[in-house]
């Protein structure tokens, strides 16, 4: 039995220990059920649930990155290429994962290990404000190999990819601006309906209707 101060009481009865949680107005709760004799506290059963919600919390907070990602270089790389691969990890630590550089040497490249150290203090100088490495680069066998962690969000730069992304999405038109006017067209001529002239009686034309009456 453990008491309300963290103290241990020592082995008491069942009845024992559920009186005194009633004296003290606390909750006894089992911490290691499967312990011979199994282990009780004498606690408030909702701040203990509390504390341990917070220190799994903490441990969460705490955590580091568990996934890695691996990026590889070579002491030939081409400028564009280099630049690929370096928004590769960047997206990597953005993700909050650790990115595994490795600098393979090949033939006669293990002549001027010197060039590929200045490929790899290059690439750490891109992702400084991403992640920072581990340790320094090391040269084992025929590759150098290095290990970078993410920085802290507080910490980090934002991923200029997603900056960008922002960047290109179009404009949303204004609810309020009321659209465009457009011209207004003029309207077609419509040519006028002819009427006949009615026929005359009898459902003939009259030759004599034009002709005007002079008075003799």
């Amino acid at each position: 039995m453990i008491g309300v101060d963290g103290k241990q009481l020592g082995v008491i009865p069942l009845s024992d220990a559920i009186n005194l949680a009633r004296t003290h107005a606390v909750d006894l709760v089992e911490i290691s059920p499967n312990a011979v004799p199994p282990v009780c506290r004498l606690v408030d059963f909702g701040k203990f649930r509390y504390e341990l919600a917070k220190k799994e919390k903490d441990s969460r907070k705490h955590q580091h990155a568990s996934t890695v990602k691996e990026v590889q270089l070579s002491p030939r790389i081409d400028p564009h290429d280099l630049g690929i691969k370096v928004q590769h990890a960047v997206n990597f630590l953005c993700e909050d994962m650790k990115v595994k550089v490795a600098l393979k040497f090949r033939g006669r490249e293990m002549a001027h290990t010197e060039v590929g150290f200045q490929v790899i203090q290059k690439f750490i100088t891109e992702i400084t404000p991403f992640g920072h490495p581990d340790f320094q680069p090391k040269l084992v066998g025929r590759a150098i190999n290095l290990m970078i962690s993410p920085l802290p969000r507080n910490k980090r730069a934002k991923n200029p990819r997603h900056a960008d992304e922002e960047l290109h999405q179009p404009d949303e038109p204004d609810e309020d601006e009321a659209p465009p006017e457009k011209p207004r067209e003029k309207p077609a001529h419509k040519p006028k309906a002819v009427t006949p002239e009615s026929p005359a009686a009898g459902g003939l034309n009259n030759p004599f209707a034009n002709l005007e009456s002079k008075p003799e």
